[in-house]
């Protein structure tokens, strides 16, 4: 009985597996949560709104959904740099394993798994799961695509130096590929809140690396140690 019981679950498993719905790892409302190669993103829906901002084309408009939190922080974004005349469009904010998976597919057919898993993550492995991130344009570069272009245009410029005032990070910066995992993207803001953004900031971090620097000083606070 408990051989077939076993049999059943691990059945059970692998078909959810196959359908990217795996049981997540990782709480899914933690607005630090780690999402990379090597960390799945949570199966678990969250909670999603669409933020008052323009989208890139008419078309995108269905694709900008994020968290609530997020979707506030980027309108304020948006305005902050408005006001300074800048224009920002979002692009693609929450997405499914299966549009994720689409994205990916699209990729192997013109080039090798290794190449375009440097540029596009694979279906469970994408931050744009988490409903906490946004690919941006602005209209310097507009209808160019989401290209390195718009880190050196007057958006791409304003967005570097201030996002984190907003929670935002440039999730994939140009000289932290090693620790990413993936190609410069600074288009891909990452949500984090306005207190991890600003450290990130100017320790010039990785989400990988602040979340490094808060085990450290966890552990030597639990070893009664000074951080």
């Amino acid at each position: 009985m408990l051989r077939g019981l076993t049999s059943l679950v691990l059945g059970a498993a692998m078909m959810f597996e196959s359908w990217g719905y795996m049981m997540p790892h990782q709480d899914p409302t933690d607005m630090l949560i780690l999402v990379n190669k090597d960390h799945k993103a949570p199966a678990i829906p969250v909670s999603l709104v669409k933020p008052d901002v323009p989208p890139t084309r008419d078309v995108f408009s269905e694709n900008i959904y994020m968290r609530p939190e997020a979707a506030h922080a980027l309108e304020d974004m948006f305005d902050a740099a408005a006001k300074e005349g800048l224009t920002l469009y979002a692009t693609s904010g929450f997405r499914s394993y299966a549009t994720q998976k689409a994205i990916f597919d699209r990729k192997l057919k013109k080039m090798s798994e290794k190449k375009a898993n440097e540029i596009v993550a694979k279906p469970g492995y994408s931050e744009h799961q988490s409903g906490l991130t946004m690919d941006i344009e602005g209209k310097t570069t507009l209808n160019t695509g989401l290209t390195y272009e718009f880190g050196e245009s007057p958006e791409g410029l304003w967005v570097k130096e201030n996002c984190h005032t907003f929670g935002f990070i440039i999730r994939y910066p140009e000289d932290k590929t090693d620790i990413t995992g993936y190609t410069y993207e600074p288009w891909h803001l990452r949500y984090v809140g306005t207190d991890a953004a600003k450290v990130i900031y100017e320790q010039d971090a990785t989400l990988e690396e602040y979340l490094r620097m808060l085990r450290s000083s966890r552990i030597q606070q639990m070893k009664g140690e000074e951080p």
